[in-house]
């Protein structure tokens, strides 16, 4: 049965609070359709110009909580509203709190919160992942397109993972991907389509290319993670 402590009874109000937060900045009707149509979350952001960094930033936060909830729109739309360097800014900001909650609602929670969010399937693929607490594997898994990131977060959260190396791994983790898509955004609203499909071209590249090679990407991990904890146990002093 779980039986919280002080502390963590104090991390889940804060985690309540930061939720109830970006609650508060996104209440609307319709609020499922700014997710899909970036014309609808376009005309909304314009619409509340005072609160529009808070609300951007906010609706990055909870696609990431929300994990069936594509992010790809909102990138998108950073980049078309802020441009190239705060929509990256806000994103990064968006996404990094949202990837936080996520791992911490994970670790305070436990496990059945995660069967929840995220299929079976998905964690026995992924098992691996959190039976270490490896940067670079997490590092490498946030960089590459096509790996369930969102979902990455709860699964970290069940690991041994430090929450600092954690905000670090998935906030530049996820840099690449961030820009792409904010610079995409820039170039279709400055008309600029030349840039603009240059951009998609390269995305689909690589993207075509995971999921080619996608088996053999995920054995390589699947050995890093084995060699990282052959590597830890044999780094630990000796029992006396």
């Amino acid at each position: 049965m779980f039986k919280p402590d002080k502390k963590t009874v104090l991390l889940l109000l804060l985690l309540g609070g930061v939720i109830a937060g970006i609650g508060y900045g996104l209440y609307a009707s319709g609020l499922l359709d700014l997710f899909v149509n970036k014309r609808h979350l376009l005309s909304y952001i314009k619409e509340h110009r005072t609160y529009a960094t808070l609300i951007f930033t906010g609706l990055q936060a909870v696609q990431v909580v929300a994990a069936p909830v594509p992010g790809e729109v909102t990138g998108f739309v950073g980049g078309m509203f802020f441009g190239p360097v705060w929509g990256v800014v806000y994103s990064t900001i968006g996404l990094t709190i949202g990837s936080w909650v996520a791992f911490m609602l994970a670790r305070l929670l436990g496990r059945p919160l995660v069967e929840r969010m995220v299929s079976l399937e998905t964690i026995q693929r992924y098992d691996y992942v959190m039976k270490h607490k490896g940067l670079w594997l997490a590092f490498l898994m946030f960089l590459i397109p096509g790996f369930p990131k969102d979902f990455l977060c709860y699964l970290l959260g069940l690991g041994h993972m430090r929450q600092r190396d954690f905000l670090l791994v998935s906030a530049f983790g996820r840099l690449l991907g961030t820009i792409l898509l904010t610079m995409g955004g820039t170039y279709f609203r400055d008309a600029r389509y030349g840039a603009l499909f240059t951009v998609v071209g390269i995305s689909l590249a690589v993207i075509l290319l995971v999921m080619i090679y996608r088996d053999r990407i995920e054995l390589i991990l699947q050995r890093m993670a084995g060699t990282l904890r052959k590597d830890t146990k044999d780094k630990s002093p000796p029992s006396e």
